[in-house]
């Protein structure tokens, strides 16, 4: 009898164990709003000190290859959500388009697996989920990340999304250089002038990098309040690149090039490493199902990274391939719904774009009759306000031309001669090589990806209607009722 009771203990424990070494992972998902690869310290950058990024890539692998699919909003987050290229989610690829819920998320298949999920602040945004079939935003229900950890049972896992809008404009005027940032130090993109103005607005951008970097910090207290930290993944990334010309809304390095850091503080994935392989944030939702233990998943595009968070391989993409449709209603053409259509592959050496409607203005129009919009596809602020203002300036009109004026229908970039992608040289014969190849890759990528722009098609893209409306001006953005 008491052989068999000693033998029903071990059982008993060993089961026990095995469950607690099978316990599913937390997972934190920290994604800013606008922020680019280089800034922050963990990168190299020296005016952005980000001490808890620092702290997170110490405990896992920063990735210096990370791309976002779109270089907007919205269609950047459904890609996410999905696992899938923009233009296969139908009107979600564009700017507050229509995410279909037929399309499967990571929330719904965590939920199945049991997690709690759920955001706060930025989810799926901007638009009006409401009119997709949607009751609660794409990223799951709302709350306060305190709130659920303290409402939810310690054997349950949770997925919870943390959408901070910083460093997404406006910025708090001057908070920048108030804060301390020396605005002597910050080194000026070669796509921007470099005048008091832009860096003033550099600085302020600057300081939103350093607020979101404390709170991260704060999420970090919550989870270790609340004795969830050894448990938890923490994946940190941005939607898309910083809110200037030549950035944002463009598939240059930055407007598509974003921090990613994927940690552990319980060492489930190795730890202080570096990666340089190629990242597109399609690959992130695979990679969450990967970590919960998901068997069955939907279809994606997007590729686990777990080989390399586990150190069973430091390669993973040798290219991305970036694309971009409508982002505001900022053409007269099509009834306003005229995009600027975009596709690109980014290999180490080189970018390579076409630019499939070229004929359009890629900032948008200059006005638009009956509104504020003016170059809308600008975010508005200090450095398009400059820009604007003295494009006929000998000076400042070769700024004024990269942000706003009309593109040839193809542009290459010679990475290692060129980061900030302002000398095209497509037409160069010493170029015309690595041209016929890259062609070659992004026609053969639309082709197996059944990209509807491919051979000039996708003209129902520009008529897809927004959910909601908004004017971006020079200094601001104004949300209407049309």
């Amino acid at each position: 009898m008491k052989n068999r009771f000693v033998l029903f203990l071990i059982v008993v424990l060993i089961t026990s164990f095995q469950r607690l070494n099978a316990q599913q992972p937390n997972i934190l998902f920290i994604l800013a709003d606008d922020m680019s690869y280089p800034y922050s310290s963990v990168y190299g950058d020296q005016v952005v000190k980000t001490p808890h990024l620092e702290r997170l890539a110490q405990l896992g692998v920063t990735f210096t290859n990370a791309y976002a699919a779109n270089p907007s909003c919205t269609p950047s987050r459904a890609a996410i959500l999905t696992g899938r290229y923009p233009h296969k989610l139908g009107e979600a690829v564009n700017l507050v388009g229509r995410l279909d819920a037929s399309f499967p998320t990571y929330v719904q298949v965590l939920r199945k697996e049991g997690y709690e999920v759920a955001y706060d602040r930025k989810g799926w945004a901007p638009g009006d989920f409401t009119q997709m079939g949607y009751k609660e935003n794409p990223a799951g229900k709302q709350v306060e990340f305190q709130n659920m950890l303290s409402q939810l049972p310690k054997e349950k896992p949770f997925f919870f999304w943390f959408g901070t809008n910083d460093p997404h404009r406006t910025f708090p005027f001057g908070r920048g250089r108030t804060s301390g940032i020396d605005l002597n130090k910050i080194k000026v993109p070669a796509f921007l002038p470099d005048v008091p103005e832009v860096r003033g607005d550099l600085a302020d951008y600057f300081y939103l990098i350093k607020r979101l970097d404390d709170e991260v910090g704060d999420l970090l207290k919550v989870l270790e309040q609340a004795g969830r930290l050894e448990n938890t993944i923490i994946v940190m990334t941005s939607d898309n690149g910083m809110p200037f010309p030549h950035a944002k809304t463009n598939l240059y390095d930055y407007g598509t090039r974003v921090p990613l850091i994927i940690s552990s503080f319980s060492k489930k994935i190795i730890q202080n490493k570096r990666n340089d392989s190629f990242v597109n944030l399609i690959d992130l939702t695979p990679t969450f199902l990967d970590l919960a233990g998901v068997k069955n998943k939907p279809v994606m595009d997007g590729i686990s990274l777990m080989p390399v968070l586990t150190g069973q391989t430091s390669a993973h993409r040798t290219e991305v391939f970036l694309e971009r449709e409508r982002h505001c209603m900022s053409r007269n053409e099509m009834d306003r719904g005229a995009g600027y259509p975009m596709r690109a592959i980014r290999t180490s050496n080189f970018l390579y774009i076409v630019n499939l409607r070229h004929y359009r203005m890629p900032g948008g129009d200059e006005s638009m009759p009956g509104t504020t919009s003016e170059f809308g596809d600008v975010d508005g602020g200090p450095t398009k306000a400059f820009i604007l203002d003295n494009r006929n300036d000998p000076v400042v009109k070769p700024f004024f031309e990269l942000g706003f004026a009309k593109r040839p229908s193809e542009e290459l970039y010679d990475l290692r001669k060129d980061p900030f992608n302002i000398n095209n040289v497509a037409n160069l014969a010493e170029y015309a090589s690595a041209k016929k190849e890259l062609t070659g890759k992004l026609l053969q990528w639309m082709q197996n990806e059944k990209d509807p722009r491919l051979n000039g098609g996708g003209d129902e893209i520009d008529r897809y209607k927004p959910t909601t409306w908004a004017w971006i001006t020079k200094w601001s953005i104004e949300f209407v009722k049309e």
